[in-house]
């Protein structure tokens, strides 16, 4: 199929060198972004792979514009801080006019849009600074909105000056509750508004094209993806498990940098005090080095100052999740290391439970991705690294400690191989299907487990959370349908698409690139083998979709427990089915498989021996408690420029997060902490874990009868 629609491309794109150059809108106020010929070739090309070859088939039509013109004005800006309702109404007229641009590689519309959102940026970051030796009243009960993603566009220019006052006076009242010298804050502040100017006077025609693109791709689907040069580079260095830095994944929410995943055995995992949806306020160089404060900047240029060499020290300033805006942030110190993903290995640890007067042992292992080494599977080493290696390793070791049950842990394991997920669950079944994949032409092909061979046959239990998706939901799906163990936690992430990624070096003509060549008079010719950038970039496309035996999809429904737990994970703003252009859910023919067990009368008794012991447990109260406060934050829109009445909300957050910490320590059996004093190294609060353990131990002390699990030995 593919060398079809090389040919097609290669092809598509040459004739778009002879496209009459669309029209110019020069915005006086901006620094004139305009876009470049490359540039028009790659929307041009990727347009035609997404309206050919993307699972969906998609028509790019004034509909689909209309999605993209919404999602590019969403991305430039969400929280309606800078355009103004003027800005938006002239943007209007190119709601239907994208996918016409988009198919003849016009760039000018996106471009126009772009900079008319900097001049307003700079005006408001310019007018700012203007405005940081205003004598402020805080003793005045004035409210700041800073989330305005729900509030109309602002209409007049005293409006937005307004608004912009407001910001700086809350910036300053933040400032002075941690330091009175309002001489030292004023110049501090400067200095991030400055920093910021210099930052979006940075920006080039890449980073405009990649943020429309984004814009452009997401509304076909999800997973769909263009990456530019730069960004198809430091796509495929994470994509070969190699990086040095801190270990956690990061986004952008409301102009925090906020903390999305968090590496296993990577540095801001073992500080212990990192956690999802985090929020990075600022960044320090060494043990010694000044804060830099990183709100509202770009993550790319953040990113830029958390990673680092090796060995090197970095401190960050932190919010942590659910608590206000207003908090004092902490500040948490890790030294860099270089992460190799494909050594975040498998792990496991040994929990004892006391049943009815036995105690009965529960191997625990912590399975944070899908990976192999493929450059040692392709060579044909026997031995090469991947997850199904390491954890049959596990649980070798674990059979011979004596180990009654295992419990695989698979939460924020956000996927990986397609071969390790069905080669995990070949460790657990003797042979059969594990899933489904149907590709655009509706063709379907089963990926089986082909190996006789069982490397556990007793109790199973399978813990997920809201990230756990792709392969883990392949994984523990199979698990599920096949009866051989219980799947334990929260509704899964639903992502059941197949992507390939595509260098359009290799599908746009030479003669193109020579062209190009010529034009910006330097060589576009890749050195082989150097890893140097590409010419015009990645594109990821979904070409396919997963099923599981059962045939009902793994896309936007995931999976569910047997047994669930409430979400610390908002489910609603989290996973496939909260994004608009997701694929649904669909069912295709079932596999031929045989199921080797049934939980369905041993899940109520279970469901009522885990409600039993929650009503009493301190742990599940305060769980439910760390919920309900994460949504009250995540309703709040606006907070007090009151002096007073702030430092004394701030001052009772801080002394209730560490009342509510001290609680938890002392309901999971640890010592509860002094004032100052830093939390013990390795200490384990994971209550959802340890239930889960129970949960299991349960399981094996109800009588035989409920079900039948016992997969016959090879």
């Amino acid at each position: 199929m593919f060398k079809k629609l090389y040919l097609v491309l290669v092809l598509g794109a040459a004739l778009a060198c002879k496209a009459a150059p669309p029209k110019h809108i020069k915005v006086a106020g901006s620094n004139d972004i305009q876009p470049d010929e490359q540039q028009s070739i790659v929307a041009k090309t990727v347009a035609q792979f997404i309206s050919n070859y993307n699972y969906k088939k998609v028509e790019l039509n004034d509909s689909i514009s209309q999605v993209v013109y919404n999602r590019y004005i969403k991305s430039l800006d969400e929280s309606h801080n800078y355009l103004l309702a003027s800005d938006v109404q002239d943007f209007d007229k190119y709601k239907t006019v994208l996918d016409n641009d988009v198919k003849e590689g016009n760039l000018a519309d996106v471009f126009y849009i772009f900079n008319v959102y900097q001049k307003r940026y700079l005006e408001h970051i310019q007018y700012s600074i203007a405005h940081i030796d205003d004598n402020f009243d805080y003793s005045k009960n004035e409210t700041f909105v800073y989330d305005r993603d729900n509030q109309p566009w602002v209409a007049s220019q005293s409006e937005m000056d307004n608004l912009w006052r407001m910001r700086v006076k809350y910036d300053l009242l933040n400032l002075k509750l941690a330091n009175p010298d309002m001489t030292k804050n004023k110049e501090t502040l400067k200095k991030r508004y400055e920093s910021l100017l210099t930052q979006a006077n940075k920006l080039n025609n890449q980073d405009v094209f990649q943020i429309f693109m984004d814009a452009f791709t997401e509304a076909i689907d999800p997973h769909t993806n263009y990456f530019n040069p730069a960004n198809a580079a430091n796509f495929n260095i994470e994509m070969s498990r190699q990086l040095e830095g801190i270990g956690a994944g990061l986004s952008t929410s409301n102009e925090f940098i906020t903390i999305r995943s968090v590496m296993s055995g990577g540095p801001a995992d073992k500080s212990h005090q990192i956690n999802i949806d985090d929020r990075i306020v600022a960044v320090a160089q060494g043990k010694d080095g000044a804060f830099q404060n990183v709100v509202g900047w770009r993550i790319e240029n953040a990113i830029a100052l958390i990673r680092g060499a090796k060995g090197t020290t970095v401190r960050l300033e932190i919010l942590p999740k659910g608590t206000s805006v207003s908090s004092k942030p902490k500040i948490v110190e890790m030294v860099r290391e270089k992460i190799i993903l494909k050594d975040e290995s498998a792990k496991s640890e040994i929990r004892t439970y006391e049943s009815n007067g036995k105690s009965l042992k529960i191997g625990i292992i912590s399975v944070p991705a899908f990976y192999i080494d493929f450059n040692d599977y392709k060579s044909g080493n026997p031995n090469y690294k991947s997850t199904t290696h390491d954890v049959k390793l596990i649980i070798d070791s674990l059979k011979q400690k004596g180990v009654d049950g295992i419990v695989m842990d698979m939460r924020q394991n956000g996927g990986g191989s397609l071969l390790e997920a069905v080669d995990l669950t070949g460790l657990f079944i003797k042979t059969g299907p594990v899933v489904q994949v149907r590709n655009s032409d509706n063709q379907v092909e089963v990926d089986k487990d082909e190996d006789p061979s069982i490397a556990y046959t007793g109790p199973l239990a399978i813990l997920v959370d809201r990230f756990s998706a792709s392969a883990t939901e392949i994984f523990s799906g199979a698990i599920q349908d096949y009866g051989r163990g219980l799947i334990i936690g929260t509704q899964t992430y639903g992502k059941g698409s197949v992507q390939n990624a595509i260098d359009l070096d290799r599908v746009i003509s030479p003669s193109v690139i020579e062209r190009i060549s010529a034009l910006t008079k330097k060589t576009t010719t890749k050195p082989v083998n150097t890893g140097s950038q590409s010419v015009f970039g990645q594109l990821n496309l979904t070409i396919a979709k997963f099923y599981r035996i059962t045939g009902n999809s793994t896309q936007h429904k995931g999976v569910t427990p047997d047994i669930q737990f409430p979400s610390i994970i908002p489910l609603d703003k989290y996973g496939e089915d909260t994004e608009p252009s997701a694929m649904p859910f669909d069912v295709i023919a079932k596999s031929n498989y045989t199921k080797v067990g049934d939980f369905t009368q041993v899940v109520p008794q279970l469901r009522k021996l885990h409600d039993q012991r929650m009503e009493n447990s301190a742990s599940y109260k305060y769980l439910l408690q760390d919920i309900a406060e994460f949504k009250k934050h995540e309703d709040e829109k606006s907070i007090t420029l009151n002096e007073q009445k702030l430092k004394q909300q701030r001052d009772a957050d801080d002394k209730r997060s560490f009342e509510d910490e001290n609680e938890r320590r002392v309901a999971m059996g640890l010592p509860a902490l002094k004032k100052g004093e830093a939390k013990p190294r390795n200490e384990d609060l994971d209550f959802l874990k340890k239930e889960a353990g129970q949960i299991l131990t349960d399981y094996i002390s109800l009588d035989a009868k409920y079900t039948s699990t016992i997969v016959p030995a090879n």
